[in-house]
């Protein structure tokens, strides 16, 4: 298997919350975590929230579609549920996704 870095872009197998059947999805590698990773869902939808960024420079990262990450949709998946790397995100738009983490994502307690 390839080595999972953050920013990376993989197709993910995300298991449905019912446990019964899952979906393949693109996903943003946000962190590692030994053999788990935490996620972030990328969707060809418009953003409709502080917390969705679109990205600037989705078809250099690999991203057939325009593309917007949820960081609001955020999973821990294990590493077996990535199936295939799709490519790696730009400088301007990991700078984006970093600055809308501090502004909005960061635990509120």
């Amino acid at each position: 298997m390839m080595t999972i870095q953050p920013g990376d872009f993989w197709v993910a197998e995300i298991p449905f919350t019912n446990g019964v059947s899952s979906k393949k999805r693109p996903v943003l590698v946000l962190w590692c975590d030994g053999n788990d990773v935490v996620v972030a869902v990328v969707t060809s939808a418009q953003p409709r929230s502080q917390t969705d960024v679109k990205l600037n420079d989705w078809a250099m990262s690999g991203l057939r579609l325009p593309s917007t990450v949820r960081l609001s949709r955020l999973d821990c998946l294990e590493n077996s549920l990535l199936l295939g790397k799709i490519g790696h995100i730009s400088i301007q738009d990991s700078q984006t996704i970093l600055n809308v983490w501090n502004l909005y994502v960061k635990p509120q307690f």
